[in-house]
């Protein structure tokens, strides 16, 4: 075994990508995993390779530096600039020094087409630490595990995710390297681990998973089952954050309206009458289905800004094949109860999706049509396929995808443009509309 108290380094990877922009974006999984480490006599060592905002934006929001670069090869048809989303490479090199030597190195990997950026990572730290051994985790690694573990360059691909799997399964990888764990104490949260020097917003996630299976989506291959966390000690975290002078916070849920009346109008209540000046943000789709009145006063009174509603398509027989959660009906309704409270269209987006298997070109514009019927923004998003999906079986089926896709082709700017059937000029066409839509007061 190695020294009593062995160093680890946690690094989060460059956003590798045409385009990029942090809208309240944390590597919350590593974060995690931090916490989880936190309990045992270690030294920490993080690095966050996105922790720099060029430009400061509302809320905690900004925009990345970046660095063009050359694209991979089989990105070399696609007419735009591919470029490294982050702090500059000596920047990191100088960061990493500063942590050597070390017992174990751990890398986060997040959207599966942000591959090239956990490689880098990857590279220079075996060139400045020859030896010490790397393990990768992540969205990534657990959902493209075999890609990960052929070309990622980890000495080991943690399939999974800390929170989920017991607790002593990374504790074995861990110690598998030849680093021994002894406890110290209960686990503390990440806010309170020096990890950041500034924290412009916090990410917040009171549940883990999702009871629906969206057709398109991961959520429940990536987690098992549906799990609330105690409306309490969420609340504790915020007002213990909001003391630290974070104001923005953004839920990372992925269902955070289910079971409201014993969850969140709980948090929500609390958080009133304790009267904390912060300001919320939903970047990932709620369920419009959830917004009732009460809902949608609780949310005005507790500072909610930032409001994203999923509804995908307009189309029912399209909502009902990919999961059911939505109605354009529903959806109606929670726009009206929004607004009664005083959200206007800047507070509230609607996510319209585009590129899903066998979807045409007019379904997608009729559901933009929806949504500036009800005096909302738009929320264009393509579809990106991911492993072990309905979509992706379908895509697979008809002979569309294959398994051995380069995740690469995956990305949702990329996927669309090649496999949607609907032609460059059309989809941009629909973009200026709807950007000249969402700037209109």
């Amino acid at each position: 075994m190695k020294p009593v108290k062995p160093k680890f380094v946690l690094i989060n990877p460059w956003v590798y990508d045409f385009a990029a922009l942090n809208l309240w974006s944390r590597p919350l999984g590593l974060l995690r995993t931090a916490e989880y480490l936190s309990q045992f006599d270690v030294d920490l060592h993080f690095i966050d390779c996105t922790d720099e905002r060029r430009t400061a934006r509302r809320f905690g929001t900004g925009k990345y530096s970046r660095q063009i670069i050359v694209k991979p090869d089989v990105l070399r048809g696609i007419p735009r600039n591919y470029a490294r989303y982050g702090i500059p490479l000596d920047l990191f090199e100088k960061q990493f020094r500063a942590c050597i030597p070390c017992d174990l190195i751990l890398i986060s990997s997040i959207m599966t087409y942000w591959y090239p950026g956990v490689q880098k990572v990857v590279e220079i730290a075996k060139r400045l630490s020859p030896g010490v051994p790397v393990v990768l985790g992540g969205i990534y690694a657990t959902l493209f595990y075999q890609h990960a573990v052929e070309n990622a360059g980890a000495d080991y691909v943690f399939n999974g995710q800390v929170r989920n799997d017991p607790p002593e399964r990374l504790k074995a990888v861990i110690e598998r390297f030849g680093c021994r764990l002894n406890r110290k104490g209960p686990a503390r949260p990440y806010y309170k681990l020096g990890l950041y020097r500034s924290y412009p917003f916090a990410p917040v996630q009171t549940s883990m998973g999702c009871p629906y299976r969206c057709s398109y989506c991961a959520s429940s291959i990536l987690n098992e089952g549906f799990l609330q966390r105690d409306p309490s000690l969420i609340v504790r975290e915020i007002r213990e954050l909001c003391h630290t002078g974070v104001r923005d916070f953004a839920f990372y849920d992925d269902a955070l309206l289910v079971n409201a009346d014993a969850h969140l109008k709980r948090m929500l209540k609390s958080i009133i009458s304790s009267k904390m000046s912060v300001r919320f943000h939903c970047p990932n789709g709620i369920h419009a289905r959830f917004i009732d009145d009460e809902m949608a006063s609780l949310m005005k009174q507790a500072g909610f800004t930032t409001l994203r509603l999923s509804l995908e398509t307009v189309d029912e027989d399209r909502q009902m094949k990919t999961g059911g959660k939505v109605t354009s009906e529903a959806l109606q309704k929670a726009v009206g109860y929004l607004k009664k409270y005083g959200f206007r269209k800047e507070n509230i987006g609607i996510y319209v999706m585009y590129g899903l298997p066998g979807q045409s070109f007019r379904e997608v514009q009729e559901s933009v049509n929806f949504v500036k019927g009800l005096g909302v923004r738009i929320n264009l998003t393509e579809y990106s396929p991911l492993p072990e999906t309905d979509c992706w079986n379908e895509l697979k089926n008809k002979g569309i995808i294959s398994e051995s896709l380069d995740p690469l082709l995956t990305n949702n700017s990329v996927f669309s443009l090649l496999f949607s059937g609907y032609g460059p000029g059309r989809i941009e066409g629909l973009k200026l509309d709807v950007k000249h839509y969402n700037s209109q007061a």
